[in-house]
């Protein structure tokens, strides 16, 4: 793949995990804080599930620019295919991606945490990974 496809596939991922991530940041706008907290957890939720979608949209791009493709089944992509070709090219990404996959898609999605300190640090550990494919200037 050439510097100039690396560059494309760089802006098209970046911009769409981006996007993800502002759409994520709006949905907690409607989740209202009260305090530490949030008080609709149905938002809370949405918006961690969102912000783990952008989160692997870049993972995805950061596998594909050093060759790994995600497999060629209809099946769903697991956390474990990321955590382990993640873990294969960078051991202090694959902590941050365990760190985000925990707050943002088991303990924000699945659980609705309410606390805004938390859900904030899955917000900061997805931008890391996501910048991890920003396209330079």
């Amino acid at each position: 793949m050439s510097i100039q496809e690396q560059q494309e596939l760089k802006e098209k991922y970046y911009s769409e995990a981006i996007k993800y991530m502002d759409n994520a940041k709006e949905c907690l706008k409607n989740a209202k804080k009260e305090g530490s907290y949030y008080s609709d957890k149905k938002y809370v939720k949405m918006a961690c599930g969102t912000a783990y979608s952008g989160m692997l949209l870049a993972m995805e791009c950061f596998l594909i620019l050093r060759g790994i493709h995600k497999p060629n089944s209809k099946k769903r992509k697991s956390i474990e295919f990321y955590q382990e070709n993640i873990g294969s090219q960078d051991r202090k990404m694959l902590t941050t991606l365990n760190v985000a996959y925990q707050i943002l898609h088991l303990d924000g999605y699945y659980d609705g945490i309410q606390s805004v300190n938390v859900v904030k640090e899955g917000f900061n550990e997805a931008y890391k990974l996501i910048d991890k494919i920003k396209p330079e200037a």
